[in-house]
Parts: C-alpha cells; sequence; structure tokens
C-alpha cells in the first residue's frame, strides 16, 4: 500500500489551484503595468517628434530630423522636444 502524496489528496489540488491562480494574478498585474509603461513612452516619443516636425514645419526654425537630434527625441519625447526648441530659439545651432 502506497503513502499517498500531498498533491494527491483534495486539499493538495485545491492548494496547486490556488498558487496558479495567485501567479496568473501577479503575472497579469506586472504585465498591465508594464505595458502601461511602455506605452507612455512610446507615444511620448511619437508626440516629441511630431512636435519638432510641426514647430519646424509652421516656424521654418531649420531643426534636422537627423540621428542626433531622433536619440533624444526618441528616449525623452516632449522634453527633449521643447529643449531642442528652446536651444534653436536662442541661436544655438543644431
Amino acid at each position: 500500500m502506497a503513502i499517498p502524496s500531498t498533491l494527491d489528496t483534495l486539499g493538495g489540488e485545491i492548494i496547486v489551484i490556488i498558487a496558479i491562480a495567485l501567479l496568473l494574478y501577479v503575472v497579469y498585474k506586472i504585465g498591465k503595468s508594464l505595458l502601461k509603461i511602455i506605452l507612455g513612452i512610446i507615444i511620448n516619443s511619437i508626440l516629441g517628434v511630431g512636435v519638432v516636425w510641426l514647430v519646424d514645419l509652421i516656424f521654418k526654425m531649420g531643426i534636422p530630423l537627423k540621428i542626433y537630434t531622433l536619440i533624444p527625441l526618441a528616449l525623452f519625447g516632449l522634453p527633449a522636444a521643447g529643449t531642442l526648441i528652446i536651444l534653436r530659439f536662442f541661436g544655438v545651432v543644431i
């Protein structure tokens, strides 16, 4: 006669089901918040590039969309756009 293990009993199965449900809930919460953060960064970056392009189009400020301006815009978004516009406004050649 074999000794039943903990997982063979009804209580063990319930514990495993609860543990899996808890794990899925934690993964869902972490994934949801991580997705929200990543989506916010992407939107901020796109808005930064759009603002620089629009300001350059309307006011002819001469801000090039080259790799050395796109990297800060992609990393920092709207604050980088504001910084580039202010620098160009005060005569700093970008």
